[in-house]
């Protein structure tokens, strides 16, 4: 990781950029005892440390600077008789710490939880609690009222889980990438629109990312780092960086397996020292707790302007448009960090004119490379934007077809009932005259059945007179 520096600004302004350095307390000055699973930010040039554990996870304080204060949300400890979360105040101006009653619906106490700070509300996201239940829950504390309150957001969020690390981007999203279950680690991210309160998960493009927990991160300008963690196995040795305004990840640098920052539980903070930005990485564990400081210096990258993305599908959309080009910028935005940091040395006066002059040569050459590329980034933007407007005129016109579809159907199922309704009367009706036929029948055979007696009768009848007639006859003739 090269030679250590003193905490000096003239080491610091002379350190190369993204690259781990030790750093060492100006004066020899004492650190914190070694610990995981703190709290730490960088406060008017101060560092400092909250909190942590050595011996279990009982600690787990999440802190945040606002205004005067140091904000402290603590997690689970030992001899705590509340099952709900505490806050506590330092006053960086006197160094004091004070307790702070909240009131409302205050969360239970948890511990691998997030907290993130938008304005004047502190926006708690997830953990694990005592009884060792993940959540997924949302609460959200305004600090100009100690009030805590309980926010219910929509569906596909990110499952319950702890160890995870959030962001906020533009004031208006919640990021959240990563942690673990029980027996899973996450390379998940997830968007949170603090305006509408939904849920998406955008499309990433750029370097691939292992899962990971119990790692650290912090948002610069539109750049959110991620140091450490690890995946139940081993720990993670990449530092990575993930642009928010294109959801593109990148390697900004590695260090070697066992590394103090290839660790868990270690903290994450920025500062600006002389106009350049560095990341200070404090503590963890990985087989052994440490209380080593660690500085990277930042290479300057350029800004995109945020795009305040409306809901999860413009979310969606917009990642899709700009994956190209993010991509393209950010393989060419390495070739530069991988010029630039051949020697920093190099940009400095060396004595030869004619060293300095193949220097700008070198460098013109770079920059009409660059324009060039840059000419081949605006076609292709040129060229997806003609895509997505045949994608939009193509949505109207199935949508048109669509509705039209519908109401054809909805024609032919009315349509449908009036036919069915017609069945059943006739079925009706087809019953009334097979009962009418069957009586009918009846009626035919007894009509068929009274005839037969009435012939029968007639004949007897017939043959009785004959019969009187001729007995007659015989009287007379005996007489």
């Amino acid at each position: 990781m090269g030679e250590g520096i003193n905490g000096d600004a003239g080491d610091l302004a002379a350190a190369p950029y993204d690259q781990w350095l030790p750093f060492s307390p100006a004066g020899g000055s004492p650190r914190p005892s070694a610990r995981y699973k703190h709290a730490a930010e960088v406060v008017r040039e101060k560092l400092y440390v909250v909190g942590g554990s050595r011996n279990g996870r009982y600690l787990s304080d999440i802190q945040v600077n606002w205004k005067n204060y140091i904000v402290v949300v603590a997690g689970n400890t030992r001899t705590s008789t509340s099952n709900k979360v505490s806050v506590w105040l330092i006053n960086v101006e006197t160094n004091s710490w004070s307790s702070v009653d909240t009131y409302g619906k205050v969360p239970i106490s948890r511990g691998g939880q997030s907290v993130s700070l938008v304005g004047s509300r502190l926006i708690m996201f997830g953990g694990e609690d005592n009884k060792r239940r993940l959540l997924n829950d949302l609460h959200i504390l305004d600090l100009e009222t100690m009030m805590w309150e309980e926010v219910k957001t929509g569906k596909g969020g990110p499952a319950p889980r702890y160890d995870h690390s959030a962001a906020v981007y533009a004031d208006q999203y919640l990021l959240i990438f990563g942690g673990s279950s029980h027996s899973t680690c996450f390379s998940d991210i997830y968007l949170l629109d603090l305006q509408t309160m939904e849920w998406s998960q955008p499309d990433t493009q750029g370097a691939h990312i292992n899962p990971r927990s119990g790692h650290a991160g912090t948002m610069i300008d539109e750049n959110w780092y991620i140091v450490g963690g690890g995946d139940n196995a081993s720990g993670s040795t990449d530092t990575i960086m993930m642009n928010a305004s294109k959801f593109v990840w990148s390697v900004v640098t590695s260090v070697p397996a066992r590394d103090p920052l290839a660790c868990e539980g270690l903290t994450l903070c920025s500062t600006i020292v002389d106009g350049e930005k560095f990341l200070v990485a404090f503590g963890g564990y990985n087989g052994q707790y440490n209380n080593e400081i660690f500085v990277m210096k930042l290479k300057p990258r350029n800004l995109v302007q945020p795009r305040l993305l409306q809901s999860p599908a413009a979310a969606a959309a917009a990642a899709s448009v700009t994956a190209a080009y993010a991509v393209i910028t950010d393989e060419k935005t390495r070739d530069i960090v991988a010029t630039d940091d051949l020697d920093v040395k190099r940009v400095q006066p060396s004595g030869s004119s004619k060293q300095i002059t193949t220097e700008l040569d070198a460098l013109n050459g770079e920059k009409g490379k660059l324009e060039s590329r840059l000419a081949e980034v605006r076609d292709e933007n040129s060229k997806l934007k003609d895509r997505l407007d045949m994608v939009k005129l193509s949505h109207g016109e199935l949508t048109k077809e669509l509705k039209s579809v519908q109401h054809q159907l909805a024609a032919e199922g009315s349509r449908c009932q009036k036919l069915e309704s017609q069945i059943a009367a006739a079925h009706k009706r087809l019953e009334s005259t097979d009962s009418l036929e069957n009586e009918l029948e009846v009626l035919r055979q007894q009509i068929s059945l009274v005839e037969q007696t009435m012939t029968t009768a007639q004949r007897q009848k017939s043959g009785g007179v004959w019969k009187w007639v001729a007995g007659s006859a015989e009287i007379s003739d005996d007489e």
